[in-house]
């Protein structure tokens, strides 16, 4: 329980940490994408209010009109209702237009706006806004929000978007007055408000002169503040701050100089990520409860049945194999314990049956001994025949019995279990070879070559014999003439083959297939067809290549190539024991 909730309690907090980091990073994303959306839409929307202002100087009719001075009182009427018109044409050519007012170089004022029109500000030559556009050279002034109309005393209860330009005589450059539209706010506040992201999002729009035209909060707020925040480049027109407490994001726009900044707290960040936060603390609660209830589960059905059973099998290393384990639990562990109690029953039928074996081995080993009266009663005869027959000077039996004793001697010998050296193994076949010789009267020529520093290879126990007896019996005497059998060795990386080569009258591929056949099966393959020469050759080949697979392995054993008329080859291969090195060559090398 306390590695899941370690695992889960570190789980959480690295997603947490991942989390907030993606959050951070998609915010800041998407208030760099709004405010570049929001530095175009200003664009568009001051690029067709210039727009508008521009129609308005480059109507000639206006710029006559304004122009002339005109004594007929009834033309000065129907020249200023001229006037009014045509900028009530302009008036209705954009819906958020409120007010277009023209103060004329003769003092006059021309407006067309909503309601109480006509009603001038005689003070308005001493304003603020006023000055601004007498200083301007006939580029727009963006003057900014107003809290009413800054020419009509009437238009004080609506927020108005206000800017201007001098008015020139496109033919003789002569300024003839100044133009002034007012504009409903709302596209521009619509626009300020993309830029906010959370709702403590502080959004402010600073002029060329670093003053407040707009802002999401009251008109010249914080100016102090706005100061010591950077502006972005001429050269990145955007800009993303994320190094303080709060995110800001700036865009300059291109038409009225203006900067749009966006000031996001990352508290407010922060609270879109707490809801995850609350989330994960529940998954947290609910994966612990959990872990209780299933680490209860895991003591009741599993620790418990496991324990008992760990306390059965101290008690069997302890000798003690009669015990059980009874337990209800899950299949597995049932499964398990059904195991175990096979198993210790089983293992004390095994105890039982060794114990009987062990007798009966006892039994064997005194009859053995008992036995042994017989062979050395067989060896001391022929010994004495030996000895009778060499006193008569009959050298040539005498010497078929001497080596009949030895190799019934040597057969008989198992006391070093099957192993041998390659040095007894031949001398055993020197023995056989002499009873043979003489019993085939000359008929065999015998060659046996074997490096001297093979001899003391091991070998099983009577492993060249019968396959020399082969080669005799079924190879060399159907041949009717003299034959030759030569067992030679030769050593290749760390094998020995030990080549017993006969002339004999061979195999015919049939037979020869039949043969390798045999010694390719397992042990428990399928046995050789009786009756034949070829079967009864394959069971004694067959016999000497499982003993050496038993004692070397796989890779080794007997290799058979014979041809018909041709004679027989039969390979043993051994392996080749590393040398021992001295005690002087341990000391050397330290």
């Amino acid at each position: 329980m306390g590695c899941m909730t370690g695992i889960v309690i570190l789980v959480s907090i690295l997603y947490y940490n991942r989390t907030l980091a993606i959050i951070h990073s998609k915010v800041s994303d998407i208030a760099e994408k709004n405010i570049s959306q929001t530095a175009g839409l200003f664009n568009l929307m001051l690029q067709g209010y210039n727009s508008l202002s521009k129609s308005l100087n480059s109507n000639y009719e206006l710029t006559r009109l304004l122009q002339e001075t005109e004594s007929n009182a009834a033309v000065a009427i129907m020249n200023e209702r001229t006037i009014t018109n045509i900028i009530g044409a302009a008036y209705y050519s954009r819906n958020e237009v409120v007010g277009i007012h023209i103060l004329s170089e003769n003092g006059k004022v021309y407006s067309y706006e909503r309601q109480f029109a006509g009603v001038i500000d005689n003070n308005y030559a001493q304003t603020d806004w006023y000055k601004k556009l007498q200083k301007s050279s006939g580029n727009m002034v963006w003057l900014g929000l107003y809290p009413g109309s800054p020419i009509n005393t009437m238009q004080q209860r609506d927020k108005v978007f206000v800017f201007g330009r001098k008015l020139y005589d496109l033919t003789s450059h002569k300024e003839i007055g100044i133009l002034v539209i007012e504009t409903n706010p709302s596209p521009i506040m619509e626009a300020v408000s993309n830029v906010s992201i959370s709702p403590g999002t502080k959004v402010y729009i600073l002029g060329e002169d670093s003053k407040i035209i707009a802002s999401s909060e009251r008109i010249g707020a914080k100016q102090t503040e706005l100061d010591k925040i950077p502006k972005p480049s001429q050269d990145e027109n955007i800009l993303v701050d994320n190094t303080s407490d709060r995110l800001i994001v700036a865009a300059n726009t291109s038409m009225a100089g203006w900067t749009i900044y966006g000031l996001t707290p990352k508290k407010d960040i922060r609270a879109e990520v707490f809801q995850t936060t609350k989330f994960l603390f529940i998954v947290v609660m609910v994966l612990i409860i959990l872990s209780t209830v299933l680490a209860s589960i895991v003591s009741r059905n599993i620790a418990s049945p496991l324990k008992l059973l760990i306390r059965e099998m101290k008690k069997v290393e302890m000798g003690n194999f009669s015990g059980s384990v009874n337990v209800d639990s899950f299949d597995e562990i049932n499964s398990l314990v059904s195991s175990f109690n096979r198993m210790v029953h089983r293992m004390d039928e095994l105890i039982e049956t060794i114990k009987i074996s062990t007798v009966s081995e006892k039994n064997a080993q005194l009859q053995a001994l008992q036995a042994q009266v017989n062979p050395h009663f067989l060896y001391n005869t022929l010994d004495m025949i030996y000895w009778m027959l060499d006193e008569q000077e009959n050298e040539r039996l005498s010497r078929v019995v001497l080596s009949l004793s030895q190799m019934f001697r040597y057969s008989s010998n198992w006391e070093e279990a099957s192993r041998t050296t390659l040095r007894c193994e031949l001398e055993q076949i020197r023995h056989y070879l002499t009873i043979i010789e003489t019993r085939l009267g000359g008929r065999l020529q015998t060659e046996i070559t074997a490096g001297e520093a093979w001899l003391h290879v091991m070998l099983p126990k009577m492993t060249i014999q019968p396959i020399i007896e082969n080669a005799v019996k079924y190879g060399l005497e159907p041949l009717g003439c003299r034959g030759v059998l030569k067992v030679s060795t030769v050593a290749h990386e760390n094998k020995l083959h030990i080549k017993i080569e006969d002339n004999g009258v061979g195999m015919d591929a049939q037979n020869l297939e039949r043969v390798r056949t045999s010694l390719s099966q397992k042990q428990s393959g399928g046995t050789l067809k009786s009756g034949q020469t070829w079967a009864r050759r394959g069971i004694g080949l067959r016999n000497v290549h499982d003993r050496l697979v038993m004692m070397f392995g796989e890779t080794y054993g007997l290799q058979i190539d014979s041809e018909i008329k041709q004679g027989t080859t039969v390979v043993i291969t051994i392996p080749i024991p590393p040398m021992k090195e001295t005690e002087d060559e341990h000391i050397d090398r330290g």
